[in-house]
C-alpha cells in the first residue's frame, strides 16, 4: 500500500481542486506571481463570483492562501501542499512501476517454461 502522508479527505480535496482546468490555470499563475482575485477574474470568460468560487475551492484544499491588502484579496500558491501531493503521486508511480516489473518477470518465466 502507498504510504499516504496526506489524509484521505485532504487528498480528495486537493485532487478535486486540481481536476478543473481553470483551477489548474489559476494555480500555475499564482505560482509565478501573487495575483489579486479581480486580476485573475479578468483573465477568464466568467464572472468575478465564479472566479472567487474557484479560488475558494483551491483555498479549502490549502493549495492557495488569500490575504487582504486594502480593498484587494491577494492569492498566492502554497507550494508545501503541492509538493506533498507530488510525493503521493510519485509513490503511486513507483508502486505501478514495481507491479509492471513483477508482471514482466512472471511473463518472462512463463515463456521460458514453454
Amino acid at each position: 500500500m502507498v504510504v499516504d502522508e496526506l489524509g484521505g479527505t485532504e487528498a480528495d480535496r486537493i485532487f478535486h481542486a486540481l481536476a478543473d482546468a481553470t483551477r489548474r490555470d489559476i494555480i500555475a499563475r499564482v505560482i509565478r506571481q501573487e495575483q489579486s482575485v479581480s486580476a485573475l477574474a479578468r483573465l477568464y470568460p466568467m464572472s468575478l463570483a465564479a472566479v472567487q468560487k474557484h479560488v475558494a475551492v483551491l483555498e479549502r484544499a490549502a493549495l492557495v492562501t488569500k490575504e487582504r491588502h486594502g480593498r484587494e484579496q491577494r492569492v498566492r500558491a502554497d507550494l508545501t501542499v503541492l509538493r506533498r501531493a507530488t510525493r503521493l503521486l510519485d509513490a503511486y508511480e513507483q508502486l505501478w512501476r514495481h507491479r509492471t516489473h513483477s508482471i514482466e518477470q512472471i511473463l518472462a518465466e512463463d515463456q521460458e517454461g514453454h
